[in-house]
């Protein structure tokens, strides 16, 4: 057994309800110091959001902050700056699943999988996101999204392509599956309203549904996580204690059975709370100014 094994199932079957949040918090800072697979990046500041023009300089660093402690980034889009992640990523010794931004503006949408492209061609992209949640949102078709996809994947024969959504939207669109590479499933028992003590049995049969769905091809997690602060999801309760246990469990249950999970997400970002409300803004593994929160 590896020592990273052994630091992680020391916390196997711990009953947390003994524990302090100090104990919590040394537990939490052993998983990080042996890394995390991987986390959702935005380089976003406090101000910024989506629309916001992102430099080199900054990108450089908002990754120093977050590198000692990952192996992944997930970047989401590969316009206004965005695209310039994938290879500062790669230059920092760290691997990248690259994110086609999606919506109903098509024009945008050519300019994003050309950048994405260009991207993947110059050897800084390990597996290409085409598209995230347009299905869930109804941005576009399934057809447009399977022709974005298959477009990918022939100008990109050597890279693994695949699509990010709702983990049940792989069950509701088998040909948007079938389509893919690699299965890349949201998985958030937070949304879906579950109380944070059945959270990790939740996450696993989201994780379960999607892989039956794949049908054999490999499946990511790409997202999921819990608020630390914000309004009730119903039985839902973002606290510091129960984002912190979350964590905890994902990453008991990652390195127990293998599975790869890219966290949600880096930093807190107040531009969030437009479309998630209060809670949005309190996902993050360190706050708005790059501070651990649970450690």
């Amino acid at each position: 057994m590896s020592s990273r094994t052994k630091k992680y199932m020391s916390l196997a079957g711990v009953n947390f309800a003994n524990l302090t949040n100090e104990q919590l918090r040394a537990s939490a800072g052993n998983i990080l110091a042996e890394k995390i697979h991987g986390i959702a990046f935005s380089p976003y500041v406090e101000g910024q959001g989506p629309g916001t023009e992102i430099t080199a300089q900054q990108i450089r660093e908002r990754l120093q902050l977050i590198q000692p402690n990952i192996n992944w980034i997930r970047s989401f889009s590969c316009t206004e700056g965005n695209q310039q992640i994938p290879q500062i990523a790669t230059e920092n010794g760290l691997k990248t699943m690259v994110g086609v931004w999606l919506d109903d503006n098509l024009e945008n949408n050519e300019l994003e999988l050309a950048n994405a492209i260009e991207v993947a061609k110059a050897g800084h992209v390990n597996i290409l996101a085409v598209g995230n949640e347009v299905l869930l949102r109804g941005d576009i078709s399934e057809e447009q999204l399977i022709d974005y996809i298959n477009r990918a994947k022939q100008a990109l024969p050597d890279v693994t392509v695949g699509y990010v959504d709702a983990y049940y939207e792989f069950e509701d669109h088998p040909k948007v599956t079938a389509a893919c590479d690699v299965i890349l499933a949201n998985c958030y028992p937070f949304w879906e309203g579950c109380p944070a003590d059945y959270s990790l049995l939740y996450m696993k049969d989201m994780y379960r549904r999607a892989v039956k769905a794949g049908n054999g091809k490999r499946v990511i997690i790409t997202e999921t996580g819990w608020p630390n602060i914000g309004t009730a999801e119903r039985g839902a309760v973002p606290s510091y204690e129960n984002a912190l246990k979350y964590f905890i469990n994902t990453y008991l249950w990652a390195e127990e059975e293998g599975i790869e999970i890219f966290y949600f997400s880096s930093f807190d970002e107040t531009w969030k709370v437009a479309d998630e409300g209060d809670v949005g803004a309190y996902w993050g593994l360190w706050d708005k100014d790059g501070k651990l929160k649970y450690v």
